[in-house]
């Protein structure tokens, strides 16, 4: 029988669809005060990829994703899913379009191997987790590189998507290996310069 080992946490990253790039901006405060600290943002660029949203969010949509330092138990997301939902609803009854969701909020998290989303719908690939949410792994990482699964979304396979999210395991990678958020890395460098020095005293 395997050993049971303490599971790492994970980085949570949350697609954020808009109407605007100023719905993106007014969002950001309220993830930041339930989540922390921003880690790494790419900025609102064109959503072209679908016309699924229009009806919902306009024909002009824009895309974002925003990663948070504090690291998550995985077994969060489907709180985490959960409350974004209440959110957009919150932002459609705000803007007076109670059904139509003038911001779509996408969260998910990502491990050294793989990045998964959160969805609230039933397929083959997707797992459930608890109270109506499912996780999907939607890209796996191999030979340095996320891929893409045969059901991913088509923008999730594109490669601005994906040279971001390799930017995001990166400092993944050296939040595990040190404890500390990527932008303290400079501080983590001269910790350890200062004990190779007193070692070679």
């Amino acid at each position: 029988m395997g050993a049971i080992r303490k599971i790492a946490k994970v980085k949570l990253i949350i697609g954020v669809l808009s109407k605007d790039e100023k719905s993106f901006q007014d969002i950001r405060e309220t993830l930041r005060n339930e989540f922390g600290e921003e880690e790494l943002v790419l900025e609102p660029f064109d959503f072209k990829f679908t016309n699924y949203y229009i009806e919902e969010i306009g024909n002009a949509p824009k895309r974002a994703f925003l990663s948070y330092e504090t690291l998550i138990d995985r077994e969060k997301i489907p709180d985490i899913k959960l409350w974004t939902n209440d959110l957009e609803l919150k932002i459609a009854e705000e803007n007076k379009t109670p059904g139509l969701r003038p911001v779509n909020l996408d969260p998910g998290y990502m491990t050294m191997g793989q990045f998964f989303l959160a969805t609230t719908k039933d397929q083959r690939q997707r797992v459930y987790v608890r109270d109506g949410i499912f996780v999907e792994p939607t890209l796996y990482f191999q030979d340095g590189h996320f891929h893409h699964f045969d059901w991913t979304y088509r923008d999730y396979q594109s490669e601005t998507y994906i040279k971001y999210l390799e930017e995001v395991r990166k400092k993944l990678a050296y939040q595990n290996a040190t404890g500390k958020p990527y932008r303290l890395r400079a501080e983590v460098q001269k910790e350890n310069e200062a004990r190779r020095k007193a070692k070679q005293k």
